[in-house]
């Protein structure tokens, strides 16, 4: 898999569309709390499975400041960027 943002961005939405209770309609503007119902126990797993996939750690300092999947895209992609 690529690093690039759109690539990471397009990995994020379609491990959440594998969830059915997430809706369909989502993009990056769409806040991971507020649309996406998403509890911090569900935001954490979901990071966490992220984390797994990109092979990067999200520190907590960074992961308070996320709100949407765009936020948490170039989070990601700023991490990989650090890592090379």
């Amino acid at each position: 898999m690529s690093d690039n943002v759109a690539d990471i961005s397009n990995m994020i939405i379609e491990k959440l569309l594998a969830n059915p209770k997430v809706p369909r309609d989502i993009n990056g503007d769409s806040k991971i709390v507020e649309d996406l119902a998403f509890d911090s126990l569900a935001v954490m797993n979901f990071v966490m499975e992220i984390e797994d996939e990109l092979d990067v750690s999200v520190p907590l300092d960074k992961l308070a400041d996320i709100r949407t999947i765009n936020d948490l895209t170039l989070c990601l992609h700023s991490l990989k960027a650090e890592q090379s």
